[in-house]
């Protein structure tokens, strides 16, 4: 464990309101407020091998054992040091699970928020607030409760289940991709589980690009999509809430109540600097350039790649305490709806970047090759 030098809590800035006379070009350019800052892809320097762990597929997955505490990482001498290799190492593995943590709600913002400054975060950019949160701006952002009982009254993904032919695969999303600037990083901590039940998966959307043909990919290459979120005005009329249309959420380009966007089909990570497909049934809108049924026909193409690929997902199983931090930009993810009891936790989610797709991008396994690693 590193030398222990104890750091106050930062206090999170409440969400800013749209001033309707604000007329400033800098603050509405996505070139000002949504870019990446790194200079370039970062490298993983290995501070955290020396803690217990284990990769849970070649393609997705490291899990930790109780040994790291993410609370002590915070207050950590080398706390920037430690929480910029965590942040390049979840953004190469997909996801990090780490068992029995003792980590509060404030202690999750703060980690949240300095994964996604150090991974180099549009200043302008901040702590996700979700368009059916119970946060406002007077309250600041805080970590949003996951709670089952509330989805069956509000609706959304989970009410997608209701209906038993819907197949379980058309939940996957990656988190607010719906937003003009989406999440970077997601964590999230189960408090109450089911006896059994209620795991979460992922898929690993790099690995997906290599299930397609050459000419396939540069096709999908120079494709957007819409992404589509205004089921969630009627979940939010459900818990007796309206989307506010002047709350800025995470980002001055995250304003209004039109809960969709165009993102580009393939899009590079500035992490890794690999590419991914950012593509998902959940919030999956029309795919653009194509006609009707062209798009369904890429939808349909695109989700099975996903689906059918099992050697490019992982399957968590939770315990109370347990913490799983994702990333956004190369994952979608998906609760299993297999149990009536409550599973409730807290996640803290983090705005990113605008998408974009870099002509420097590669593919994960090119990387791997290059860097002669497996992982």
């Amino acid at each position: 464990m590193p030398p222990i030098a104890i750091t106050p809590i930062e206090a999170l800035p409440a969400s800013p309101l749209l001033n309707p006379k604000q007329n400033n070009r800098a603050r509405t350019d996505p070139d000002q407020v949504a870019r990446n800052t790194l200079a370039g892809p970062l490298k993983y320097t290995g501070l955290l091998e020396n803690y217990s762990h284990f990769e849970v597929t070649p393609s997705i997955g490291r899990e930790f054992g109780p040994d790291l505490q993410l609370s002590q990482i915070l207050k950590a001498a080398n706390c920037n040091d430690l929480v910029r290799d965590l942040a390049v190492l979840i953004s190469r593995r997909g996801v990090c699970f780490f068992r029995a943590q003792d980590l509060d709600q404030d202690e999750m913002m703060q980690l949240q928020k300095k994964i996604s400054t150090l991974a180099g975060q549009p200043r302008e950019s901040g702590m996700c607030i979700h368009p059916v949160s119970e946060n406002v701006g007077e309250m600041g952002a805080k970590t949003q409760l996951i709670s089952a009982e509330m989805q069956r009254k509000g609706g959304g993904i989970m009410r997608l289940h209701d209906d038993v032919s819907r197949w379980a695969t058309r939940a996957f999303h990656s988190d607010v991709s719906f937003e003009k600037v989406p999440s970077d990083y997601s964590m999230l901590k189960i408090n109450v589980l089911p006896p059994v039940g209620g795991d979460t998966q992922w898929v690993n959307c790099y690995d997906i690009l290599d299930k397609m043909s050459p000419s396939m990919l540069e096709y999908l290459k120079t494709l957007k999509a819409e992404h589509n979120a205004n089921f969630f005005h009627q979940e939010a009329a459900n818990h007796g809430r309206a989307v506010s249309e002047t709350m800025i959420r995470g980002n001055p380009l995250n304003v209004g109540d039109d809960l969709s966007a165009r993102h580009p089909l393939i899009r590079t990570n500035p992490v890794t600097g690999w590419n991914a497909l950012y593509y998902s049934y959940g919030f999956g809108g029309r795919i653009q350039g194509v006609t009707y049924d062209e798009h369904v026909m890429l939808r349909e193409y695109l989700t099975q790649l996903c689906m059918n690929n099992f050697d490019c997902s992982v399957r968590f199983r939770w315990e109370a305490g347990s913490v799983a931090i994702w990333d956004n930009r190369s994952t979608l993810h998906s609760a299993t709806f297999d149990y009536t009891e409550e599973r409730s936790g807290d996640r803290a989610s983090s705005i990113g970047e605008l998408p974009y797709l870099s002509n420097e991008g590669i593919s994960r396994t090119d990387g791997l090759r290059a860097e002669g690693v497996s992982w």
